[in-house]
């Protein structure tokens, strides 16, 4: 099959032909936002960084058990190009694939998966149930609170972050800005 560049449309269908979760589709969203803010930072292609970020969890719902495994045979019956299938799969790295993190993409995503699972989480409990009046300093306090969003992986975070040479509260941040650019759409514009 003759390998094609995904856009986002093709990406947001294979998300909702594998997922119907809400969560899940909210997640993706968040992911695909924050991607999508981290190119724009760093010159890179914003399109790609938002089908992947999209698309990261394809095999998640259906697939629990085969997470990222199954993402790379779904991606090569669609045809999606092997950088494309690789980056999905490296988020996974440590936890459920052995494909390292290796370019900025892949870096990018690795870090700020389980983010934003940490700073939706952080937004839930606040006042306003908001993310647009956040500071990285809530989540930084949450951060410490071992059993806020105990499943959120904090150390694959920081290695994340390390990774990037980018100082976690940074990372943070950033990554509430691009979560902020979808606020609606994720859930996460509470009162304000």
């Amino acid at each position: 099959m003759e390998k094609k560049i995904p856009k986002r449309k093709d990406a947001w269908e294979l998300l909702t032909r594998y997922n119907r979760n809400d969560n899940l589709i909210r997640h993706a969203l968040a992911v695909e936002a924050v991607m999508v803010h981290f190119a724009g930072l760093l010159g890179e292609d914003e399109e790609k960084w938002s089908v992947i970020g999209l698309a990261h969890d394809v095999d998640y719902e259906r697939y629990p058990e085969e997470h990222c495994k199954k993402a790379r045979e779904i991606l090569e019956q669609e045809g999606w190009p092997e950088d494309y299938i690789r980056a999905v799969q490296s988020h996974g790295w440590k936890i459920c694939t052995d494909v390292e993190p290796v370019d900025k993409l892949e870096k990018v995503l690795y870090a700020i998966d389980e983010l934003t699972g940490l700073v939706a989480a952080t937004a839930m409990v606040r006042p306003s149930k908001s993310i647009l009046d956040m500071k990285a300093k809530s989540v930084k306090k949450k951060w410490k609170q071992a059993g806020f969003a105990a499943g959120v992986k904090r150390d694959v975070i920081e290695e994340g972050a390390q990774m990037l040479g980018m100082d976690l509260t940074e990372v943070i941040e950033e990554t509430i800005k691009g979560m902020q650019r979808v606020a609606g759409e994720i859930g996460l514009a509470g009162d304000l």
